[in-house]
């Protein structure tokens, strides 16, 4: 699978651990960046994975930035865009199961480093249940403008 994933200059430092986790499970990872500890805005970084991931319908996307909550808003502002901020495994699999999440973002303040492959593994393994959520969903999803 797909995944694209990028981190703001606080997110640097996980992204390397995410990619590795990712590529050793055989998934092929785009990294749309940051590239370096250099400040930059967390909306372009969200922006970008976000576009590819509503194009690529068989794809994921990964986000990471200090809290997660930024990336989060900006990253589900793009239409076809499901981004859940899950800083716990449970949170990752319910995101996956219930919500069909296309797109997790990660917190580097909030997650240990060591808890980041378990919690790739569960969210990238966890289907989505339908049945009553997929109701849900496409009620989600007529609320989408443009």
């Amino acid at each position: 699978m797909n995944v694209y994933i990028g981190a703001d200059h606080r997110g640097f430092e996980y992204k390397k651990t995410i990619i590795a986790a990712l590529k050793k499970t055989g998934h092929v990872v785009v990294d749309l960046g940051t590239h370096s500890k250099e400040p930059c805005d967390y909306p372009d970084v969200a922006k970008n994975v976000g576009a590819r991931v509503a194009k690529d319908s068989d794809s994921r996307g990964i986000l990471v930035c200090m809290s997660g909550i930024g990336q989060t808003i900006a990253a589900n502002k793009v239409k076809g865009v499901y981004a859940a901020l899950c800083y716990n495994l449970e949170a990752a699999e319910l995101s996956r199961r219930h919500n069909n999440a296309n797109v997790l973002v990660l917190s580097s303040k909030f997650i240990p480093e060591k808890d980041l492959p378990k919690i790739l593994d569960v969210w990238m393994t966890t289907p989505f249940e339908g049945g009553r959520h997929a109701a849900r969903i496409a009620k989600i999803k007529k609320m989408e403008c443009n």
